[in-house]
Protein backbone atom coordinates (compact mmCIF):
# COMPACT_ATOMS: atom_id res chain seq x y z
CA UNK A 1 0.00 0.00 0.00
CA UNK A 2 0.98 3.64 -0.31
CA UNK A 3 1.65 5.48 2.92
CA UNK A 4 3.03 8.92 3.68
CA UNK A 5 5.99 8.43 5.98
CA UNK A 6 7.89 11.07 7.91
CA UNK A 7 11.59 10.94 7.06
CA UNK A 8 12.69 12.89 10.13
CA UNK A 9 10.98 15.67 12.03
CA UNK A 10 11.08 19.03 10.28
CA UNK A 11 9.68 20.61 7.13
CA UNK A 12 7.00 19.39 4.75
CA UNK A 13 9.67 17.99 2.43
CA UNK A 14 10.08 15.19 4.99
CA UNK A 15 6.60 13.86 4.15
CA UNK A 16 7.29 11.21 1.51
CA UNK A 17 5.05 8.65 -0.19
CA UNK A 18 6.40 5.14 0.34
CA UNK A 19 5.29 1.55 -0.30
CA UNK A 20 4.52 -0.13 3.02
CA UNK A 21 2.97 -3.48 3.98
CA UNK A 22 -0.78 -3.54 4.61
CA UNK A 23 -1.26 -3.64 8.40
CA UNK A 24 -2.04 -6.96 10.07
CA UNK A 25 -4.97 -6.99 12.46
CA UNK A 26 -5.26 -7.61 16.17
CA UNK A 27 -8.36 -9.48 17.27
CA UNK A 28 -10.25 -6.28 18.17
CA UNK A 29 -9.33 -4.30 15.05
CA UNK A 30 -10.83 -3.74 11.63
CA UNK A 31 -8.95 -3.04 8.43
CA UNK A 32 -10.21 0.14 6.81
CA UNK A 33 -9.64 0.98 3.16
CA UNK A 34 -9.22 4.70 3.62
CA UNK A 35 -11.17 7.12 1.48
CA UNK A 36 -10.35 10.39 3.28
CA UNK A 37 -7.94 11.61 5.95
CA UNK A 38 -8.41 14.62 8.23
CA UNK A 39 -5.43 16.95 8.73
CA UNK A 40 -5.11 18.69 12.10
CA UNK A 41 -2.78 21.25 13.70
CA UNK A 42 -1.37 18.47 15.91
CA UNK A 43 -0.16 16.78 12.72
CA UNK A 44 1.83 19.86 11.82
CA UNK A 45 3.26 20.36 15.32
CA UNK A 46 4.28 16.71 15.51
CA UNK A 47 5.84 16.80 12.07
CA UNK A 48 7.96 19.74 13.23
CA UNK A 49 9.22 17.77 16.25
CA UNK A 50 6.82 19.13 18.86
CA UNK A 51 3.57 17.88 20.40
CA UNK A 52 3.54 14.05 20.11
CA UNK A 53 6.94 13.76 18.41
CA UNK A 54 8.72 12.37 21.47
CA UNK A 55 6.30 9.47 21.76
CA UNK A 56 6.48 8.66 18.04
CA UNK A 57 10.20 8.88 17.38
CA UNK A 58 10.71 5.27 18.52
CA UNK A 59 8.71 4.01 15.52
CA UNK A 60 10.17 3.27 12.09
CA UNK A 61 8.57 4.40 9.92
CA UNK A 62 6.56 7.19 11.51
CA UNK A 63 3.19 7.58 9.80
CA UNK A 64 1.34 10.67 10.95
CA UNK A 65 -2.40 11.23 11.20
CA UNK A 66 -5.32 10.02 13.27
CA UNK A 67 -8.53 10.94 11.43
CA UNK A 68 -9.91 8.55 8.84
CA UNK A 69 -13.03 7.56 6.99
CA UNK A 70 -13.37 4.59 4.72
CA UNK A 71 -14.73 1.08 4.19
CA UNK A 72 -14.21 -1.98 6.38
CA UNK A 73 -12.62 -4.76 4.31
CA UNK A 74 -11.57 -7.16 7.09
CA UNK A 75 -12.41 -7.71 10.76
CA UNK A 76 -10.51 -9.26 13.65
CA UNK A 77 -12.01 -12.40 15.18
CA UNK A 78 -13.36 -10.58 18.27
CA UNK A 79 -14.99 -7.69 16.41
CA UNK A 80 -18.78 -7.60 16.78
CA UNK A 81 -19.79 -4.02 15.87
CA UNK A 82 -18.63 -3.92 12.24
CA UNK A 83 -18.66 -6.14 9.19
CA UNK A 84 -17.23 -6.18 5.68
CA UNK A 85 -18.44 -3.23 3.61
CA UNK A 86 -19.39 -0.92 6.49
CA UNK A 87 -18.58 2.75 5.96
CA UNK A 88 -16.85 4.03 9.10
CA UNK A 89 -14.99 7.03 10.49
CA UNK A 90 -13.11 8.02 13.60
CA UNK A 91 -9.97 9.14 15.34
CA UNK A 92 -7.63 6.16 15.64
CA UNK A 93 -5.20 5.51 18.52
CA UNK A 94 -4.90 9.11 19.68
CA UNK A 95 -2.58 10.11 21.30
CA UNK A 96 -0.61 7.09 20.09
CA UNK A 97 0.59 6.08 16.63
CA UNK A 98 -2.50 6.45 14.44
CA UNK A 99 -0.83 5.73 11.08
CA UNK A 100 -3.70 7.43 9.27
CA UNK A 101 -1.73 8.76 6.29
CA UNK A 102 -2.10 5.49 4.42
CA UNK A 103 -4.35 3.61 2.01
CA UNK A 104 -5.19 1.03 4.69
CA UNK A 105 -5.43 1.52 8.46
CA UNK A 106 -5.89 -0.99 11.28
CA UNK A 107 -8.46 0.67 13.56
CA UNK A 108 -9.52 -0.56 17.00
CA UNK A 109 -13.23 -1.39 17.02
CA UNK A 110 -13.74 0.87 20.05
CA UNK A 111 -12.31 3.96 18.28
CA UNK A 112 -14.63 4.23 15.28
CA UNK A 113 -18.31 4.54 14.36
CA UNK A 114 -20.52 3.94 11.37
CA UNK A 115 -20.43 6.88 8.96
CA UNK A 116 -23.83 8.51 8.49
CA UNK A 117 -25.04 8.01 4.93
CA UNK A 118 -26.02 11.69 4.84
CA UNK A 119 -22.39 12.91 4.77
CA UNK A 120 -19.40 12.34 2.49
CA UNK A 121 -16.22 10.50 3.39
CA UNK A 122 -14.44 13.86 3.37
CA UNK A 123 -16.92 15.43 5.79
CA UNK A 124 -16.65 12.39 8.05
CA UNK A 125 -12.85 12.46 8.13
CA UNK A 126 -13.04 16.14 9.04
CA UNK A 127 -15.41 15.40 11.92
CA UNK A 128 -13.13 13.24 14.02
CA UNK A 129 -10.38 14.76 16.20
CA UNK A 130 -11.75 18.30 16.06
CA UNK A 131 -15.35 17.27 16.67
CA UNK A 132 -14.35 14.84 19.42
CA UNK A 133 -12.32 17.57 21.13
CA UNK A 134 -15.26 19.95 21.18
CA UNK A 135 -17.76 17.27 22.28
CA UNK A 136 -15.60 15.84 25.06
CA UNK A 137 -14.93 19.32 26.45
CA UNK A 138 -18.47 20.68 26.26
CA UNK A 139 -20.51 17.61 27.15
CA UNK A 140 -18.21 15.62 29.43
CA UNK A 141 -15.59 17.89 30.96
CA UNK A 142 -17.54 21.13 31.42
CA UNK A 143 -21.04 19.59 31.28
CA UNK A 144 -22.46 22.65 29.55
CA UNK A 145 -25.93 23.64 30.70
CA UNK A 146 -28.77 25.31 28.79
CA UNK A 147 -28.51 29.12 28.88
CA UNK A 148 -24.81 29.08 29.81
CA UNK A 149 -22.95 32.01 28.29
CA UNK A 150 -20.08 30.70 26.19
CA UNK A 151 -17.18 32.38 24.40
CA UNK A 152 -15.32 30.37 21.75
CA UNK A 153 -12.03 31.67 20.39
CA UNK A 154 -11.23 30.70 16.83
CA UNK A 155 -14.90 30.05 16.14
CA UNK A 156 -14.33 29.48 12.41
CA UNK A 157 -11.54 26.95 12.84
CA UNK A 158 -11.54 23.17 13.08
CA UNK A 159 -12.44 22.71 16.74
CA UNK A 160 -14.14 26.09 16.94
CA UNK A 161 -16.72 25.57 14.22
CA UNK A 162 -17.80 22.28 15.79
CA UNK A 163 -17.82 23.78 19.29
CA UNK A 164 -20.13 26.62 18.25
CA UNK A 165 -22.66 24.20 16.80
CA UNK A 166 -22.45 21.81 19.74
CA UNK A 167 -22.77 24.56 22.34
CA UNK A 168 -25.81 25.90 20.51
CA UNK A 169 -27.26 22.36 20.34
CA UNK A 170 -26.78 22.03 24.11
CA UNK A 171 -28.72 25.24 24.65
CA UNK A 172 -25.94 27.73 25.33
CA UNK A 173 -25.75 31.38 24.28
CA UNK A 174 -22.62 31.49 22.13
CA UNK A 175 -20.25 34.32 21.26
CA UNK A 176 -17.25 33.67 19.04
CA UNK A 177 -14.10 35.42 17.90
CA UNK A 178 -13.19 35.21 14.22
CA UNK A 179 -11.98 37.48 11.45
CA UNK A 180 -14.31 39.77 9.53
CA UNK A 181 -14.01 37.43 6.53
CA UNK A 182 -15.69 34.72 8.60
CA UNK A 183 -18.58 36.88 9.84
CA UNK A 184 -21.33 35.20 7.83
CA UNK A 185 -19.84 31.76 8.36
CA UNK A 186 -19.82 31.91 12.17
CA UNK A 187 -23.31 33.42 12.19
CA UNK A 188 -24.47 30.46 10.11
CA UNK A 189 -23.01 28.14 12.75
CA UNK A 190 -25.15 29.67 15.47
CA UNK A 191 -23.22 32.38 17.31
CA UNK A 192 -25.40 35.12 18.74
CA UNK A 193 -22.44 37.53 18.74
CA UNK A 194 -19.51 37.55 16.34
CA UNK A 195 -16.45 39.45 17.56
CA UNK A 196 -13.98 40.53 14.90
CA UNK A 197 -10.70 40.16 16.82
CA UNK A 198 -8.96 42.46 14.35
CA UNK A 199 -11.44 45.26 15.00
CA UNK A 200 -12.25 45.24 18.70
CA UNK A 201 -10.83 43.53 21.82
CA UNK A 202 -13.28 40.81 22.84
CA UNK A 203 -12.97 41.82 26.50
CA UNK A 204 -14.55 45.16 25.56
CA UNK A 205 -17.79 43.61 24.32
CA UNK A 206 -18.51 40.52 26.45
CA UNK A 207 -18.61 39.87 30.20
CA UNK A 208 -20.00 37.46 32.81
CA UNK A 209 -19.15 34.48 30.62
CA UNK A 210 -19.70 31.04 32.17
CA UNK A 211 -17.28 29.17 29.95
CA UNK A 212 -14.45 30.07 27.56
CA UNK A 213 -13.05 27.58 25.06
CA UNK A 214 -9.65 28.91 24.08
CA UNK A 215 -8.16 27.41 20.92
CA UNK A 216 -5.40 30.04 20.73
CA UNK A 217 -3.63 30.34 24.11
CA UNK A 218 -0.91 32.82 24.98
CA UNK A 219 -2.27 36.29 25.82
CA UNK A 220 -5.81 35.06 25.20
CA UNK A 221 -5.70 33.29 28.57
CA UNK A 222 -5.19 36.45 30.63
CA UNK A 223 -7.67 38.39 28.53
CA UNK A 224 -10.28 35.62 28.78
CA UNK A 225 -10.07 35.58 32.57
CA UNK A 226 -11.24 39.21 32.50
CA UNK A 227 -14.55 38.25 30.91
CA UNK A 228 -15.30 35.14 32.97
CA UNK A 229 -17.72 35.38 35.88
CA UNK A 230 -16.50 34.34 39.32
CA UNK A 231 -16.60 30.57 39.39
CA UNK A 232 -16.45 30.38 35.60
CA UNK A 233 -14.33 27.94 33.61
CA UNK A 234 -11.75 28.24 30.86
CA UNK A 235 -10.40 25.27 28.93
CA UNK A 236 -7.42 25.73 26.64
CA UNK A 237 -6.40 23.23 23.97
CA UNK A 238 -3.22 24.55 22.26
CA UNK A 239 -0.09 22.67 23.26
CA UNK A 240 2.79 24.79 24.51
CA UNK A 241 0.74 27.97 24.95
CA UNK A 242 -0.90 27.40 28.33
CA UNK A 243 1.79 28.33 30.84
CA UNK A 244 0.33 29.11 34.26
CA UNK A 245 -3.27 28.58 33.16
CA UNK A 246 -4.47 26.69 36.24
CA UNK A 247 -2.76 29.00 38.72
CA UNK A 248 -3.94 32.20 37.05
CA UNK A 249 -7.53 30.98 36.94
CA UNK A 250 -7.50 29.78 40.55
CA UNK A 251 -6.15 33.10 41.83
CA UNK A 252 -9.05 34.85 40.10
CA UNK A 253 -11.64 32.51 41.63
CA UNK A 254 -12.13 30.53 38.44
CA UNK A 255 -11.26 27.11 37.05
CA UNK A 256 -8.73 26.70 34.27
CA UNK A 257 -7.42 23.56 32.64
CA UNK A 258 -5.77 22.14 29.55
CA UNK A 259 -7.34 19.36 27.56
CA UNK A 260 -6.23 16.55 25.28
CA UNK A 261 -8.80 14.52 23.38
CA UNK A 262 -8.88 10.71 23.60
CA UNK A 263 -10.09 8.18 21.03
CA UNK A 264 -13.61 7.07 21.98
CA UNK A 265 -16.04 5.15 19.81
CA UNK A 266 -19.01 5.96 22.07
CA UNK A 267 -18.43 9.67 21.55
CA UNK A 268 -17.94 9.05 17.82
CA UNK A 269 -21.37 7.41 17.68
CA UNK A 270 -22.90 10.42 19.42
CA UNK A 271 -21.23 12.72 16.88
CA UNK A 272 -22.40 10.47 14.06
CA UNK A 273 -25.96 10.92 15.29
CA UNK A 274 -25.63 14.70 15.25
CA UNK A 275 -24.14 14.64 11.76
CA UNK A 276 -26.83 12.30 10.53
CA UNK A 277 -29.77 14.34 11.81
CA UNK A 278 -28.33 17.67 10.65
CA UNK A 279 -27.70 19.13 14.11
CA UNK A 280 -23.99 19.25 13.23
CA UNK A 281 -22.25 19.91 9.94
CA UNK A 282 -18.64 19.32 9.06
CA UNK A 283 -17.28 22.20 7.00
CA UNK A 284 -14.45 21.10 4.71
CA UNK A 285 -12.88 24.16 3.13
CA UNK A 286 -10.37 22.31 0.94
CA UNK A 287 -9.81 18.75 -0.26
CA UNK A 288 -6.30 17.83 -1.36
CA UNK A 289 -5.36 14.62 -3.19
CA UNK A 290 -3.28 12.16 -1.18
CA UNK A 291 -0.17 13.14 -3.14
CA UNK A 292 -0.54 16.80 -2.10
CA UNK A 293 -0.09 16.26 1.64
CA UNK A 294 2.71 18.82 1.76
CA UNK A 295 0.39 21.51 0.40
CA UNK A 296 -2.28 20.49 2.92
CA UNK A 297 0.19 20.93 5.78
CA UNK A 298 1.23 24.34 4.48
CA UNK A 299 -2.42 25.43 4.36
CA UNK A 300 -2.94 24.45 8.01
CA UNK A 301 0.24 26.34 8.91
CA UNK A 302 -1.29 29.61 7.72
CA UNK A 303 -3.55 29.56 10.80
CA UNK A 304 -6.36 30.87 8.59
CA UNK A 305 -8.18 27.67 7.73
CA UNK A 306 -11.96 27.80 7.82
CA UNK A 307 -13.27 24.51 9.17
CA UNK A 308 -11.28 21.50 8.07
CA UNK A 309 -8.66 20.39 5.53
CA UNK A 310 -8.90 16.83 4.20
CA UNK A 311 -6.89 14.46 2.00
CA UNK A 312 -8.85 12.30 -0.42
CA UNK A 313 -7.74 8.90 -1.71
Amino acid sequence: MRAIILEGFGGVENLVISEQPIPSLNDNEVLVQVRAIGINPVDIKTRKGKSLADSLKKFNPVILGWDISGIVIETGKNVTSFRYGDEVFGMVNFPGHGKAYAEFVAAPEQHIALKPSEITFEEAAGASLAALTAWQILKEKVKLKPADKVLIHGAAGGVGHFAVQMAKYLGADVAGTASAANHEFVLSLGVSKHIDYEDVPFEAVVRDIDFVLDTIGGSYIDRSLKVLRKGGTIVCIPSGATEGLEEKAASAGMTGSKFMVQSDGHNMREIAGLLGNGALRSHVSAIFPFEKVQEAHLQIETGKTRGKIVLSI
